[in-house]
């Protein structure tokens, strides 16, 4: 069911919220976080179907802020138009989105407040641009956990050197949900025998990637060597990381994407193995970060220390 309000406030919202309770049977009851979602508006869609595929794992309320972009404002226009979304329209959640015009975007955090589950979690998530530093913005304040991307910005490297300057307890960013998999896998690999010592390290991938950049960061922390940075051309339809190579006295492992959804695995004496490993969705970063409502301590320590510590050579594309 979706139930619009065109020209409304935040009061009217909750007291509509509270009849489709009685009158429908929808209720908040089990909804264990809420997650305020902050973009643009025309590119709300995309984050509320995600959302909403997330919240069958994770049962909430989405509270999605749309705003004009800065340079497109019509101040002559102050209006906050709603629309709610409950049952089948909102996967396992309960959405309201606020479509804010003209000066009625200035004050975010009183958009939301009368709006919030008690006593529950706040998560903020910023799909497009960020704010200059998530974690004193006017949502970020109020939040338990502030969500980035530092592919959606325009200059997604520079971010994260951003990053490493304003981090605060409780933030994250999809560049680091996306190496789950990637550092899952390395995990596994150097879990077997022979237990030597890495001897030298190099990741590759697409020069608009952070998540590469990450990935050698965090190795580098992790194996006390320094990691090669390489940029290389990117696999059609596939961005992002391109390969690992882990060298140690036996030989060289290398895991290396050979198609868009598909890494082959090269380890000396064994037999060559595809493996599957897609690129995260939007959907399942989101649905991994809403199951850590404390800080990312690791994160914390590569986008902090790891970055740092590390200096991408600029490497030619080969």
């Amino acid at each position: 069911m979706i139930v619009d309000l065109p020209d409304t406030t935040t009061s009217r919202i909750s007291k509509t919220l509270v009849t489709i309770r009685e009158d429908g049977g929808a209720v908040a009851l089990g909804r264990v976080l809420t997650l305020i979602i902050s973009t643009t508006l025309g590119h709300e869609e995309d984050a509320i179907e995600a959302a909403n595929d997330a919240s069958r794992e994770h049962p909430m309320r989405v509270i999605v802020i749309s705003t004009a972009a800065r340079d497109s404002y019509d101040r002559d226009v102050t209006r906050l138009d709603a629309q709610i979304r409950v049952g089948g329209d909102a996967g396992a959640s309960e959405v309201i989105v606020l479509k804010a015009y003209g000066e009625m975007d200035e004050d975010e955090e009183g958009l939301v407040t009368g709006l919030l589950l008690p006593d529950a979690p706040v998560v903020v998530w910023w799909p497009g641009a960020a704010p200059e530093v998530a974690s004193t913005s006017p949502l970020g304040r109020i939040a338990q956990r502030r969500i980035t991307d530092a592919a959606a910005q325009s200059n997604p490297r520079g971010f994260l050197e951003h990053l490493a300057t304003t981090y605060a307890p409780g933030d994250t960013d999809f560049a680091w949900t996306r190496l789950t998999l990637w550092r899952a896998q390395l995990a596994a690999v150097l879990d077997q025998p022979p237990f030597e010592p890495i001897t030298a390290a190099e990741v590759h991938g697409a020069a608009d990637s952070p998540s590469t950049t990450l990935l050698a960061a965090w190795l580098q922390l992790q194996l006390e060597l320094p990691v090669m940075h390489e940029v290389t051309p990117s696999i059609p339809g596939s961005s992002g990381i391109h390969g690992v190579k882990l060298v140690r006295a036996s030989g060289t492992i290398e895991l290396e994407r050979s198609q868009v959804n598909i890494v082959t695995l090269v380890q000396p004496e064994q037999p060559t193995h595809d493996i599957s490993l897609p690129r995260r969705s939007m959907r399942d970063c989101l649905a991994e970060e809403l199951r850590r409502l404390s800080p990312d301590e690791l994160y914390g320590d590569v986008v902090t220390t790891g970055l740092r510590d590390f200096h991408a050579p600029e490497a030619d594309a080969r």
